[in-house]
This record gives structure tokens, sequence and C-alpha cells, in this order.
């Protein structure tokens, strides 16, 4: 017989509860429900879902939007005669 580790957490009243009544309503112990949602959830957050993810800096993701605030936004000649 292979010797399982062992794992203890600590969790909010709440969740805990929820836990509890997943336990009687749809497993057989507590033990069982925890290795099933623990797989499900590894599962889920390893799941490969085929798209690429890139992490994008955001100036680099609105830097055509800006302007650079050396220049005149207004983009005025010098002499308009409405430049201060």
């Amino acid at each position: 017989m292979t010797t399982m580790p062992n794992v203890e957490v600590s969790l909010p009243e709440d969740v805990f509860t929820q836990l509890e009544r997943m336990t009687e309503e749809e497993f057989v112990s507590r033990e069982a429900a925890v290795e099933e949602l623990l797989s499900m959830g590894l599962d889920a957050y390893t799941r490969d879902t085929g798209e690429e993810v890139t992490e994008t800096d955001m100036a680099d993701e609105f830097a055509d939007d800006m302007w650079d605030t050396a220049e005149d936004p207004g983009m005025r000649e010098e002499d308009d005669d409405f430049s201060f």
C-alpha cells in the first residue's frame, strides 16, 4: 500500500461550511472531496487553452494613443494668432 502525503489547510468558516455541505451531498468522505476538488482545480489551472497568453506593458499598449508632452499638443504654428 502506498503512503499518501498529508496536507493541513486553514480555511475561512464559509469555505469550510461549503466543503462540509459538498461532502455530505456528493462525496463519500471529506478526504475524497478534497482530493477530487484539488485534482479538478489543478487540472483547470494547468489546462492548455490553446491561446497564447502574452503579457503587455500598459505603456506599450497605449503608446500610439499618447502624445509627447514636450511637443505642442495642439500642433500650433509659431505664427498662429491663437498661440500664447
